[in-house]
């Protein structure tokens, strides 16, 4: 099977795959789930291939642990990113950008997760970058434990079994092998849809909060003169 790269070849997934095997798979989805490096990696397409080559028999492990293995590397991507957002703290909003680091993207999580509450821990495993921040954002919100356990669980499992499971539901469709490329870059894209929808609505309501700002009137009249020459 040959696939579209979306980027450097090391971030193609069928070259991952092809590469590193399922434990290249794992380490990835680990790392994209918790840990602030991984922001970048392809976590959805990856799955999404994972899943076709295995019912393609391109790779030689059962769906069942396949998808067992993928949702366990998931919720403990998310347990280590929690533990290292409590143990940070505040701090991380000090923290200066770097090449692997952007505060921006912190902000985001933390607004994504404000705005959605422990739920969002399930919605952010859908959404690229905000993913990986936002269980770390949990952490530093010192979010009750047990909650964050059962959502994390839930998002890893929904993320995780379901992505890939559609990736090997759709492998046993002729029209999926014909245009894999375009299946990859379209579930890129879609992965895109909900950053910028947020990108949008936050932009018209920065407009509609200018608009609606008061302003002082404009009377016509020359400021009152200062200093010694002016009247008593």
């Amino acid at each position: 099977m040959t696939t579209l790269a979306l980027g450097p070849s090391w971030l193609d997934p069928d070259f991952l795959i092809q590469t590193f095997g399922l434990l290249g798979v794992l380490t990835i989805v680990f790392a994209e789930s918790g840990l602030l490096i991984g922001f970048f990696l392809p976590g959805d397409s990856l799955l999404f291939t994972t899943g076709l080559l295995v019912v393609t028999d391109k790779l030689d492990k059962p769906l069942w642990l396949v998808c067992v293995l993928i949702v366990a590397a998931a919720v403990l991507g998310d347990q280590v990113g929690y533990l290292f957002g409590r143990k940070v703290g505040p701090a991380l909003f000090r923290r200066p950008d770097s090449k692997l680091f952007k505060q921006e993207n912190v902000e985001k999580a933390h607004e994504f997760f404000e705005k959605h509450g422990p739920k969002s821990l399930i919605l952010a495993r859908f959404v690229p970058i905000i993913r990986t921040f936002t269980p770390i954002i949990a952490g530093v919100s010192r979010m009750n434990y047990r909650s964050f356990i059962i959502f994390n669980i839930i998002g890893g499992a929904l993320w995780g079994a379901g992505v890939t499971l559609l990736g090997a539901a759709l492998g046993q469709i002729d029209f999926v092998h014909q245009h894999i490329e375009m299946i990859l870059v379209g579930i890129v894209l879609l992965s895109v849809v909900p950053i910028v929808i947020e990108y949008l609505r936050a932009r018209g309501q920065s407009k509609k909060a200018a608009a609606a700002a008061p302003q002082e009137p404009d009377t016509g009249q020359s400021p009152a003169p200062r200093g010694r020459h002016a009247k008593r």
